[in-house]
């Protein structure tokens, strides 16, 4: 019998050492199912999966794993229970957008990463479904003269450093985009393979910052994380010469503390600039 756990991202820090230990350590094929892995929305920042990438992409003998669709995640269920190895793999709260996700099971080569859309001026390369936001970006970018490929990675460990190598010999800038923490996430990964290369491609870090992420749609966060794909468009547009960086992006430096609009309703009324509403 091959155990399938289906839990949280978020629930599953409470497990560390019992990946560790009673799992990966033991080479036991279990395969993890991290459901809302990334933001979650209006669950709040107790519920934000985005941890996982950072804290397990350490563990020897591990497998992880993000698809882009619904129908690689089938793909990747059926690839992990043929793999017999630990297998985790992390997808996003919410409701799939291809309606025709019942095909035929496809084992995937593990640790194999693909091309999704050909650019020869810019790079994203994406892990999980963010990567559809690099997609809507690429092609907004085109209509501003910009040429930018996209790359499902498919996995962040073992990761495809074959196509990495690829990439950093083809682009003078790539990003790296994902749905977790910068520190220590996908893009560490990359960075540290082209430090090991001794690339001069440079790496633009797109993810979570660091800091706890309040609530708010999911659509609202991505875009106040710069995660959405009007603020990945400039980032293409600032590093490809089409605009001036007047000041560094989320992706790139530690911003201002992130506030949604139910924070900075709350901030103003503790500071006595908003009355509190009448309850009775």
């Amino acid at each position: 019998m091959i155990p399938f756990c289906n839990i949280y991202s978020s629930f599953l820090q409470r497990s560390y050492d019992q990946v560790i230990h009673d799992v990966a350590l033991q080479e036991l094929p279990v395969i993890f199912c991290l459901d809302r892995a990334g933001l979650v929305g209006e669950d709040g920042p107790t519920h934000h999966g985005v941890f996982d990438i950072a804290a397990y992409r350490n563990v020897p003998n591990l497998i992880m794993a993000s698809p882009f669709d619904e129908t690689e995640l089938r793909n990747l269920m059926y690839t992990a229970y043929l793999s017999r190895k630990p297998f985790m793999i992390r997808y996003p709260k919410g409701r799939g957008k291809n309606p025709d996700w019942r095909q035929p099971f496809r084992e995937l080569p593990i640790g194999k990463g693909e091309k999704v859309r050909e650019g020869k001026d810019i790079a994203i390369l994406a892990y999980g479904p963010i990567g559809h936001n690099a997609l809507e970006a690429a092609m907004l970018a085109e209509k501003e003269g910009i040429s930018c490929a996209v790359y499902n990675m498919r996995f962040v460990k073992p990761m495809d450093t074959t196509l990495v190598k690829e990439v950093l010999s083809l682009f003078p800038v790539v990003i790296t985009l994902e749905d977790g923490v910068i520190a220590g996430g996908f893009g560490s990964a990359v960075l540290e393979l082209a430090t090991e290369l001794n690339s001069k491609t440079k790496i633009i870090r797109a993810g979570i910052p660091d800091q706890f992420i309040s609530q708010g749609t999911i659509e609202e966060l991505q875009r106040l994380c710069g995660l959405d794909s009007l603020s990945l468009l400039k980032v293409l547009k600032e590093h490809t010469g089409k605009i001036s960086a007047t000041t560094e992006s989320n992706t790139t430096s530690s911003p201002e503390k992130i506030q949604t609009p139910a924070e900075k309703s709350r901030k103003r009324r503790s500071s006595g600039n908003l009355q509190e509403p009448t309850l009775f």
